[in-house]
């Protein structure tokens, strides 16, 4: 068991870095050129981390607020996210949700933003958008009521979570309550 999972995790690994690499090479000219861009919605997208360039046509794009679950240890960072962010006009929101432990407050406390922020541009992102996928999946799963199997293959886009976030989705769906479900579909996002 130990094998597969370090084994898991080195695939997951290599094909992040590729990913940043390949996506770093690219020649930017629009949104669909960030890593790992992901269009949700009219009023919501998601993506790895951004560069300072890339935050630029993410304001141009009209988002007034920039919600980032990764900490500010991540590998590839940007330092200075929240002052460029703030710079271009843009409202700027960490929720730091560590990699091998993220938890229902983290959980929480973005479906708290997400609520807060619904009636304007939102643009999500961590570091590769696995973070986010699999936050988004149990949102729009639990919180708006898409079926789980529509909410699960927009995550399944970015990846197969791992032996750690299956075990969290597992557990954040098993522990939902009616106090978090909608009565309705929500059509905000």
């Amino acid at each position: 068991m130990k094998t597969q999972s370090i084994l898991s995790n080195f695939v997951l690994y290599g094909r992040s870095i590729w990913q940043i690499v390949r996506s770093r090479l690219s020649p930017k000219k629009g949104l669909e050129d960030i890593l790992n861009y992901r269009y949700i919605s009219d009023k919501l997208a998601t993506s790895g981390q951004p560069t300072a360039a890339e935050l630029e046509l993410i304001s141009q794009a009209g988002y007034k607020t920039i919600l980032n679950l990764a900490p500010p240890t991540a590998s590839n960072a940007l330092p200075e996210e929240q002052a460029i962010a703030t710079s271009l006009g843009m409202n700027y929101i960490n929720i730091p949700v560590v990699w091998d432990n993220p938890t229902m407050a983290d959980f929480n406390q973005f479906c708290e933003v997400m609520d807060n922020h619904k009636d304007q541009l939102i643009f999500v992102h961590c570091a590769m958008n696995m973070r986010v996928s699999a936050f988004m999946y149990l949102y729009r799963h639990l919180k708006m009521g898409f079926p789980a199997s529509e909410a699960y293959s927009a995550m399944k886009t970015i990846w197969e979570p791992n032996a750690t976030w299956q075990n969290f989705i597992e557990t954040a769906i098993a522990s939902s309550s009616n106090d978090f479900r909608s009565n309705e579909l929500q059509e905000n996002f």
